[in-house]
């Protein structure tokens, strides 16, 4: 929907992420483990070709 949309998105997971919750004014027993960057790219924007690997070059199979 986002990107339909027009905006372009940015998955991020730094480490450590304690600082949200102190930004967020969140108890310590909610843990964020993403943050979700969006906003709208710049007229010469590229996105790079990433293909997808295979499933066999990612996971193994036990049984």
């Amino acid at each position: 929907a986002l990107h339909n949309a027009g905006l372009a998105t940015l998955t991020h997971t730094p480490s450590p992420m304690k600082f949200l919750n102190e930004i967020l004014d969140r108890p310590s027993q909610e843990r964020p483990f993403l943050l979700l960057v969006v906003g709208y790219p710049t007229d010469n924007a590229t996105v790079p070709d990433i293909a997808k690997k295979p499933l066999q070059s990612i996971a193994s199979f036990v049984g």
